[in-house]
């Protein structure tokens, strides 16, 4: 490992931060520095600080420590990302034999300079005891590896040198902080203190000493480490695309695993995951090593990943051809799992005097043989972060049984993290959206109403995939999705409807990258404009291909997935005013229109026994903008402007006349019916919905 502190950069920064002490921008660049290698921290893991003299509101000068907030990101920390903290009555806390969560919490609150900075680190009194100007904390994997291990001590030592002092684990707060303090003074040359099973802390002057005597002891840590095991055996085989065999077994294992852990949340919804799938070469030989049940069953690197990843990893053995004994084997992997973890909350939450809430039982990682690690998240980010840390930590596990033996902290002390509030305050625990762990499929979504439907389930909290057979089109949608919503929660598939393998591999793919799907919306439709008598029986195929066929295709194809899931799901057909009110000219697309409509009322008749509703969506007029049109009125609106001697904004103005409720239909609407069917507010399958502003004429009878 080298430094990477660049004074060009930094100069960059302190430039664009030129308003702030330039000690805190330092303080935020070599954070970066540290946040933006995997082998130091993992999302929201470590912190940082730094201590300054500045101006109160009378302008009297006082200490004060910035400190990281607790949860942020450091590879991405902004000034706003720091908690700026009196510095003189924090130091009187070190008085104290004992403070309560609460109480520290209050100290840590009433004592900030802004009200509206981020809760502080939990290690801010830490930071706050020792001397140093800048004081950097890491739990880097070479650092844990020799810590977990039961000579772990020594190791160190060995490792690092006389200028670390090595601390016995101990959770963070102010016991921790003032056992820190108290080895430092007693040893005030050293310049590092490791604490085992947590991590490292360096201390300096200046920004650049601190951050490289990080670099400098993590490196050493390192070279220790290869020398032990052989550079060839502990290096990280590069990551590879899946094989077809496992891209198979994935889209099977994706949506069963989703279903063995989709479970009842507050006010009985049920509540989803999102999968991250991980088969690099190296995690797929530790699914089929010797210590993959050890690797499982033997703990987090450090307390600090419980609350991301919690104690344990499933373990699934075998991935059977069959779909029934695949779901056996993963819902007995899951429900060993589940009552495990029940059995562990039992255990040590007895000797708390307030008994917290059991967080959900299910597992944020299972390790797969001869597949490799799949990460659970109620967010693609939280599933994401967990599969960060699940690879790290396995490839630690297995460079620490190359060394010796892994040997990990007591599961009391993980349990303690795991529930500690201070620590739980770096989870996003706010009420969930409406459609939140939901995916959504969503097809011919290139156009007004595919961007409506997208756009309304995005805002109501699902992960949503745009397909359409027109690339340009559907890169259009997408960049516009993306300007509003993070880009993590929008996945796009070019894919023909009309075919129908195309469609079952859309459904594969989409279980390879998310785990599965339980809103799908059958969108894609072509319109051609001819007279009985005029029209091309050629044409006639084409739009049936993609109308009515494509809508059966779209359904069919996802009958495996909510098979395979269990838990039901919700097929929201866009048909058309035209079902119930056809026009003359318009009999390919109406006629096509009509078979959809059918084929979708028998999807509600046979899917209803695997608790999946099936209903229409029937909308007229839907224009779109100029940014994303309607393929259909790109095709049919010049015809209709000549013959009505209208302009484009006249034929807008006419539709929006003809009916009821003199309303501008917009895809929007479309999508806010789409989302009203998908949340299950009433028990409601085979219906059609009009979306038109009232045709009397299209009255669904």
């Amino acid at each position: 490992m080298e430094s990477r502190f660049n004074e060009t950069e930094a100069g960059k920064l302190v430039k664009k931060y030129s308003k702030l002490p330039k000690d805190l921008v330092l303080r935020v660049y070599t954070s970066r520095l540290i946040g933006s290698d995997p082998a130091l921290v993992l999302h929201g893991g470590g912190n940082s600080s730094v201590k300054l003299v500045q101006s109160d509101i009378h302008g009297d000068e006082r200490p004060v420590i910035y400190v990281k907030g607790s949860g942020w990101d450091m590879a991405h920390i902004k000034p706003d990302g720091f908690t700026g903290l009196n510095l003189h009555p924090l130091l009187k806390l070190r008085d104290l034999d004992s403070i309560s969560d609460e109480e520290m919490e209050n100290q840590l609150t009433i004592h900030r300079i802004n009200a509206h900075s981020p809760y502080p680190s939990v290690e801010a009194l830490l930071h706050v005891f020792l001397p140093h100007k800048y004081i950097d904390h890491t739990h880097a994997d070479s650092i844990l590896i020799l810590t977990n291990q039961k000579d772990g001590e020594e190791l160190i030592r060995e490792a690092l040198g006389s200028g670390v002092a090595v601390l016995p684990y101990a959770k963070s707060g102010l016991p921790l902080a003032i056992a820190v303090v108290e080895r430092y003074e007693r040893q005030p040359d050293i310049d590092a203190i490791v604490i085992l099973n947590h991590g490292i802390f360096t201390f300096a002057s200046d920004a650049i000493t601190s951050y490289e005597k990080m670099i400098d002891y993590i490196s050493r840590a390192e070279a220790f480490i290869a020398a032990r095991v052989g550079e060839e055996s502990i290096a990280e085989k590069e990551s590879a695309l899946p094989s077809e065999d496992i891209k198979r077994k994935l889209s099977r294992i994706g949506p069963t695993l989703r279903g063995a852990c989709a479970h009842s949340g507050a006010e009985g919804k049920l509540r989803r995951f999102f999968l991250e799938f991980r088969t690099a070469p190296d995690l797929n030989d530790a699914s089929l090593s010797e210590h993959a049940r050890d690797i499982c069953s033997s703990g987090v690197l450090t307390p600090d990943h419980a609350i991301r990843i919690k104690s344990r990893i499933a373990y699934v053995q075998s991935i059977p051809d069959e779909d029934e004994e695949l779901k056996l084997i993963i819902n007995k992997s899951i429900e060993s799992f589940v009552s495990g973890y029940q059995r562990y909350y039992r255990r040590y939450s007895k000797a708390l005097e307030t008994k917290p809430g059991m967080l959900d039982p299910y597992p944020r990682l299972v390790l797969v043989a001869g597949v490799g690690l799949i990460a659970l998240g109620q967010t693609r980010r939280d599933a994401r972060t967990a599969a960060d840390i699940g690879e790290h930590t396995i490839h630690a596990k297995m460079k620490a049984h190359s060394i010796g033996s892994y040997e990990p902290i007591s599961e009391d002390h993980v349990f303690d993290m795991e529930y500690w509030p201070l620590q739980l305050k770096k989870l996003d625990r706010s009420d969930q959206p409406l459609l939140q762990g939901q995916v959504a499929f969503i097809t011919g979504a290139g156009g007004a109403i595919g961007y409506g439907v997208a756009e309304r389930l995005l805002a109501t909290g699902a992960v949503v995939v745009i397909s359409d057979f027109d690339e340009a089109r559907l890169e259009n949608v997408r960049a516009r999705l993306v300007r509003a919503y993070d880009p993590f929660l929008i996945e796009s598939i070019v894919c023909d409807v009309s075919d129908f393998s195309a469609v079952e591999r859309a459904y594969a793919e989409i279980c390879q990258r998310i785990g599965g799907v339980d809103i799908v919306v059958p969108n894609a439709g072509v319109a051609h404009v001819a007279r009985i008598e005029d029209l091309d029986p050629e044409k006639l195929d084409q739009v049936i291909a993609v109308n009515m066929k494509g809508t059966f295709n779209t359904i069919k194809a996802s009958i495996p997935v909510f098979r395979r899931q269990g838990t039901g799901g919700n097929i929201v057909v866009v048909s058309s005013k035209n079902v119930f009110d056809p026009g003359a000219a318009f009999g390919a697309y109406s006629a096509s229109k009509a078979g959809a409509h059918q084929i979708s009322k028998i999807a509600a008749l046979e899917l209803a026994e695997l608790g999946v509703r099936v209903n229409m969506v029937n909308p007229d007029a839907i224009f779109g903008d100029e940014e994303v049109s309607s393929q259909l009125w790109d095709l049919v609106g010049p015809d209709r402007m000549k013959a009505r001697g209208l302009d484009a904004e006249g034929l807008r103005e006419y539709y929006r006349r003809r009916n009821l409720l003199r309303e501008r239909v917009l895809g929007e609407h479309v999508g806010n019916a789409v989302v009203f069917f998908a949340s299950n507010q009433t028990p409601t399958t085979g219906a059609s919905l009009p979306v038109d502003g009232g045709i009397p004429s299209a009255f669904p009878r």
